[in-house]
């Protein structure tokens, strides 16, 4: 074999290879937002009225816009008020379910500011959200939406307790260690760079279980609680 025709399908070959990863970076696009977003994914599919290509327009928006947001580090004793807030919550519920709902929306509104997202209004926070928690901030809009519904009465307490489950698993993720709170452990002040490469994958590490509530201290135990909490309401309405 000559040199010239090997030289030949030496290019030919690499010609083929460009080709072929050319290829496959366009038509991976879809599958990655898909798997970097998980049920956000889906869930803003769904509002474009089914346009794929609509939702991921609007899911590349967000990353580009939020995708560099440092989440800040929370100090021992922020995320120990925060749990002693979030107890409070729970137990308010026994009693008062419609006001420890309202106060469950202040609570993740505060946390997340708290954590550096960006807070021009509520659409703003949850987008920014979606970014870093693509797979809990579903919780921030269930617990919003119930909560503007139970002031106007329309909001039973199953649903009540449903949407209290939904928001403890956005904030467990808001009060766990994250890579820029782990970097400023290790430097001994704030992180430098953005959280997960600005990807934010530490969210995804953890599933939800059944309909949405998490598998941790949020998932059967804080179903659990939460569900003898609305029937200890229940029990005590009808006693009165």
């Amino acid at each position: 074999m000559s040199t010239g025709l090997i030289i030949t399908l030496i290019v030919a070959a690499a010609a083929v290879l460009a080709l072929v990863l050319l290829l496959s970076g366009r038509l991976g696009g879809r599958p990655s937002v898909k798997r970097r977003f998980g049920p956000e994914y889906e869930r803003t599919v769904a509002q474009h009225g089914g346009d794929a290509k609509a939702a991921e327009r609007e899911l590349r928006e967000r990353l580009r816009r939020y995708g560099d947001v440092r989440q800040r580090p929370l100090a021992p004793e922020e995320r120990e008020r925060y749990s002693a807030q979030w107890a409070a919550v729970q137990e308010r519920f026994v009693d008062s379910p419609v006001e420890a709902v309202a106060e469950a929306d202040r609570l993740l509104d505060r946390l997340a500011e708290a954590r550096g997202f960006p807070g021009g209004g509520f659409d703003e926070r949850v987008s920014a959200l979606s970014v870093h928690h693509p797979r809990r901030v579903q919780g921030l809009r269930e617990v919003h939406a119930v909560a503007v519904l139970a002031r106007e009465g329309q909001a039973d307490t199953e649903r009540l307790r449903e949407a209290l489950v939904h928001a403890r698993a956005l904030y467990e993720d808001l009060t766990a260690p994250s890579a820029d709170d782990r970097a400023a452990e290790r430097t001994g002040g704030p992180a430098d760079g953005p959280r997960d490469g600005g990807h934010g994958v530490r969210d995804g590490d953890r599933d939800l279980g059944g309909h949405g509530g998490p598998q941790h201290r949020g998932g059967p135990a804080g179903k659990l609680h939460t569900a003898r909490t609305a029937h200890r309401h229940d029990a005590h309405r009808r006693s009165a």
